[in-house]
């Protein structure tokens, strides 16, 4: 190793040399970026773990390289700036999305992606809670609103409305005057009438093809029998947005017959999106509900319990105090 090597500025991170379960994720010392023409680097405070990020451990989805360090929710401070960038300073206080699926690598002391992937931080929250909205944030924000159009007195169902996505999306349906329905378990129903849903349905007890009807919009992260099921309770005209393929040959003939729109999500950085979150989260209408934090050298443990699918809202790692 040369001179230059060893003098070269280096960071924490946590990264997997193999695809497995949780204990493949080890602390360890990486370089540290640099920012490019049009990019930010992130000195990281925290970042919200997301199910793509163990589903990635686990199997690779749109990664095959190895290592890989996970990870692509930002809330920290404006480090440095690559050349071309107008609207952030190093000290800014930003959060954001890096670019899905490709530009992942937030779990790490410094993180660098597009400026226009992220916006400023709102002062009236702190980094635990910017870092958990990001991607979940901007799903919700891009079905519901990008997507779907909902407005004033739009009828939308919201799938696992207690998890990540969901709980954020009744609160972005809410903001823009929607009637919100949401299906969790029935201890999580209390939680989802704080959020401002106006009927919840217990998934485990009820059909909720007999307990909605008329619907504008649902919004779907589960697929299989769920994604196929909601077709039904889809008003003419309606959409469903799903965040996972669906595994129904049928569904384009069934959608079609309904006369109702079907779509499939995936999420994209976005500078407008994050600025339309950041002022919902400044207006104090949208909050992240944060279950459970960990250092960044417990990102095992944090891994190992949102693959139990029993959390409510979000898991977040530490990075700086």
């Amino acid at each position: 190793m040369n001179e230059n090597t060893n003098d070269a500025p280096t960071m924490r991170a946590i990264s997997q040399d193999v695809h497995g379960g949780p204990e493949v994720l080890t602390e360890t010392t990486v370089p540290r970026p640099a920012p490019g023409p049009s990019q930010i680097l992130v000195a990281v405070h925290a970042g919200g773990l997301n199910p793509t990020d163990w589903k990635h451990r686990a199997a690779g989805l749109f990664l095959d390289r190895l290592p890989l360090v996970l990870g692509w929710d930002v809330s920290g401070v404006v480090e440095a700036v690559g050349y071309g960038v107008t609207i952030f300073k190093p000290g800014d206080r930003v959060f954001g999305m890096l670019p899905y699926p490709h530009g992942v690598g937030a779990h790490a002391e410094y993180a660098v992606g597009p400026a226009r992937a992220f916006t400023h931080k709102p002062d009236g929250i702190d980094h635990v809670q910017a870092g958990a909205l990001p991607l979940a944030a901007l799903t919700a924000y891009q079905a519901l609103v990008d997507t779907a159009g909902v407005g004033n007195g739009t009828r939308v169902l919201v799938h696992a409305a207690a998890g990540g996505v969901g709980h954020l999306a009744v609160q972005i349906a809410k903001a823009r005057g929607a009637h919100v329905i949401g299906t969790a378990s029935a201890g999580k129903h209390d939680f989802l009438r704080e959020l401002g849903a106006d009927q919840v349905v217990d998934y485990r007890n009820e059909d909720f093809t007999e307990a909605v009807e008329d619907v504008d919009v649902v919004l779907d992260p589960l697929s299989g029998e769920t994604r196929t099921r909601s077709l039904d309770v889809l008003k003419p005209g309606g959409v469903l947005v799903s965040l996972l393929p669906g595994q129904d040959p049928d569904e384009a003939e069934r959608a079609a017959r309904l006369g109702v729109r079907v779509e499939t999500l995936l999420v994209e950085a976005d500078h407008a999106g994050m600025a339309a979150i950041a002022a919902l989260a400044d207006e104090g209408r949208l909050r992240a509900h944060v279950q459970a934090t960990f250092p960044l050298a417990e990102a095992a443990k944090a891994h190992a319990l949102g693959e139990t699918e029993r959390t409510t809202g979000k898991i977040v790692l530490v990075v700086r105090d």
